[in-house]
């Protein structure tokens, strides 16, 4: 029994009428996501460096949540996560997600720690 995949992207905003032309679009899509990403990398606007949230720049938690949609969408269009059931797709998505942020969370915590402690404590910088 063959099965019908969904030939449109955006929750039904841009429609296909191939498999072929929906590559094509996520590929589109991707790229643009990528090179937004890429562009300010090298530009570096100095208004997303200065800031910071969560001890940490806004221009690195723009770079995450980018990544973040890229796997997100790859998940759900390559591995064809939007045909299966919506349990199971909650479960593959959302729990790395959490974990992403959970690890992210810890990476942030631990590493203002070593800094606090190596600028304020006894130990100097010598590597």
């Amino acid at each position: 029994m063959a099965h019908e995949h969904k030939l449109e992207i955006f929750r039904g905003l841009l429609k296909f009428k191939s498999n072929t032309q929906k590559i094509w679009g996520v590929l589109i899509f991707l790229s643009l996501v990528t090179a937004v990403e890429v562009v300010l990398g090298i530009i570096k606007p100095e208004s997303l460096t200065g800031t910071s949230v969560l001890g940490m720049k806004l221009l690195n938690w723009i770079f995450i949540i980018l990544t973040l949609v890229k796997a997100y969408y790859i998940a759900w269009d390559f591995m064809h996560l939007r045909d299966e059931k919506s349990a199971f797709r909650r479960a593959l998505v959302w729990t790395p997600i959490f974990l992403v942020i959970y690890l992210t969370f810890i990476l942030l915590t631990e590493a203002d720690y070593i800094y606090e402690v190596y600028k304020d404590g006894f130990v100097t910088w010598n590597f």
